[in-house]
This record gives structure tokens, C-alpha cells and sequence, in this order.
């Protein structure tokens, strides 16, 4: 998970990039989703990639125009299968 706050609280030349040159992705990087707040302050994009350093190139391409933390994540179906791998299922012996 990317978490965006646009410098000066400015989103609109985030979005003149994104409409003059795309979202800028490096091959192997791939854009699932995002969400932006109502008052535009953050935007919360969903970013999948097995390379790191696919991210980071991207990152590089918006530094000027917006502040990055980056969180990885899994789905709640992986986070379940890890939490539960040591429980033995409920009956087994």
C-alpha cells in the first residue's frame, strides 16, 4: 500500500503528470486500485511487484510532486493462513 500526500497539499499537478505522461509504471509493476481522500490532501494506491526496486524507480518519477510511505500488505486470506498455521483445525488430533 502507497500512501501519497501531495507537496503543498497541491493534487492537481499530480494529476496534469498523470494525464500528460500516464502513471509512469516501470515493467513488472502493476497499479490495483486507489483512493483519494475528499479533500484531496492523500491518495492510497494499491501496488503490486516482486522486485522492490520496480517501486522505488517509480517512486523516483513523482518525488517532486508527492511524499511516499510505503506499507506492505497482504490480504486477509494470507494473514489468516499465517496466524492459523500453527492451530490445528478444530476436531483434528
Amino acid at each position: 500500500m502507497v500512501v501519497e500526500r501531495f507537496r503543498g497539499g497541491d493534487a492537481r499537478p499530480v494529476y496534469e503528470r498523470a494525464r500528460d505522461r500516464g502513471r509512469l509504471l516501470p515493467d513488472g509493476l502493476r497499479y490495483v486500485d486507489s483512493w483519494v481522500e475528499a479533500n484531496l490532501g492523500r491518495c492510497f494506491q494499491l501496488m503490486e511487484c516482486d522486485d522492490l526496486t520496480l517501486l522505488t524507480a517509480w517512486i523516483a518519477q513523482w518525488t517532486d510532486l508527492v511524499e511516499f510511505e510505503v506499507i506492505p500488505v497482504i490480504t486477509s486470506s494470507q494473514a489468516s493462513a499465517v496466524v492459523n498455521a500453527d492451530r490445528p483445525t478444530p476436531g483434528s488430533a
